[in-house]
C-alpha cells in the first residue's frame, strides 16, 4: 500500500516578521533620538554653568545676580535657562553699555569743568583700556624733580576728586615719569619719584575726604609705560605724568575652588603693546 504524501500547509502571515522587524528598529531610532535630545540639553546646562563659574571666580558677575537657586532649577521638573548676567561695578550692577555710558558722561563733565587745563595742554581726558584715563602733565602740576604737588593745582585736584567721588568706581593713581635716570637727596631713582608723586596725590584725596580709602590705590611705573616716544623732548614731557584710572572694582579669587583655565600660554601684557616699537634714546642723568 502505498504511503500518504503530507500536504504541505501554506500560510499568508509571514509578512507578520518583516512588520516586527520593522516596528522594532523604528522604536529603537526614536529611543536613540529621544537619547541625543537629552545629552543636548545636559551639555548646554554644564556648558552654561561652566561660563558662569568662570565669570563668576574673576568677580565680573555677582553671585547673587547669577547662581540661579534650587527651587528654580526643580519647578515643574525643569531646569531653567541660563539669565544673561550684567557687571559688577562698584555696588551697583550695570549692563555694559551703561557702564560704557556712565564713563563718557564723566568725560564729559571733566572735560567742561577742567577746559582751561585742558586748553593749555596740563590735562588730558580720554578713554583707555582699564576704563577712563585722566592725565595730569608734571609741567602743570609739578616741578621738576618734586613728588609734591603745586600748592595753585590743588583748587584742579579738588574739582576732580569732587567729580569722581560721586561715582561708584575705583581710582587707580598712577605715577610716570620719562627715561632719564634721577638720583638725588630725596630720590635714588625714577621708581621712587613716580611712586612718591602717586602717593602724594592719593594723600591729598583722603585729605579732602571726597573719595573713599577703599577704593583708592596708589602705584608707581617710573620710565615702563610711555605714552610717547622718549627721543624727543615733546614725547618725554608727554611721559612725566600721573594718570587717574577710573576703573570697575574687580576681583579675582584665587582661593576659590573652581577657576577658569586656559589652554594657552602665559603672556605678559602690557599698557600698551605699541610702546615696544618706541625707540629708546641713551639716557643721561638728571640733575
Amino acid at each position: 500500500m502505498r504511503g500518504r504524501v503530507p500536504r504541505s500547509r501554506v500560510t499568508h502571515d509571514r509578512w507578520l516578521v518583516s512588520y516586527a522587524d520593522f516596528i522594532t528598529l523604528l522604536f529603537g531610532f526614536f529611543v536613540v533620538l529621544y537619547a541625543f535630545a537629552k545629552a543636548d540639553q545636559k551639555k548646554q546646562m554644564q556648558v552654561s554653568e561652566s561660563i558662569d563659574s568662570a565669570f563668576r571666580s574673576l568677580g565680573i558677575f555677582s553671585d547673587s545676580s547669577r547662581r540661579p537657586s534650587t527651587n528654580d532649577r526643580t519647578a515643574a521638573g525643569k531646569e531653567q535657562p541660563a539669565i544673561p548676567m550684567n557687571i559688577v561695578m562698584g555696588e551697583d550692577v550695570l549692563a555694559p553699555a551703561k557702564v560704557k555710558d556712565d564713563l563718557e558722561h564723566i568725560q564729559r563733565e571733566l572735560e567742561q569743568t577742567l577746559s582751561n587745563q585742558v586748553a593749555q595742554h596740563t590735562v588730558s581726558i580720554q578713554m583707555g583700556r582699564d576704563g577712563l584715563v585722566i592725565s595730569l602733565r608734571e609741567a602743570g602740576f609739578f616741578n621738576s624733580g618734586s613728588a609734591t604737588p603745586r600748592p595753585d593745582t590743588v583748587a584742579t585736584l579738588r574739582q576732580i576728586a569732587d567729580k569722581l567721588g560721586r561715582t561708584p568706581y575705583d581710582l587707580r593713581i598712577e605715577g610716570h615719569t620719562d627715561n632719564i635716570p634721577i638720583h638725588t637727596a630725596e630720590f635714588d631713582s625714577n621708581w621712587e619719584l613716580s611712586s612718591a608723586r602717586a602717593t602724594h596725590i592719593a594723600r591729598l584725596f583722603l585729605d579732602l575726604k571726597a573719595i573713599p580709602p577703599e577704593r583708592l590705590s596708589a602705584a608707581g611705573y617710573a620710565e615702563y609705560h610711555p605714552v610717547a616716544s622718549n627721543a624727543t623732548t615733546d614725547g618725554r614731557a608727554e611721559n612725566r605724568r600721573v594718570d587717574l584710572v577710573v576703573l570697575p572694582r574687580t576681583r579675582i579669587n584665587f582661593a576659590a575652588s573652581e577657576l577658569p583655565h586656559s589652554t594657552g600660554g602665559w603672556r605678559k601684557i602690557t599698557d600698551d603693546d605699541a610702546a615696544k616699537q618706541i625707540v629708546q634714546p641713551s639716557p643721561s642723568s638728571k640733575q
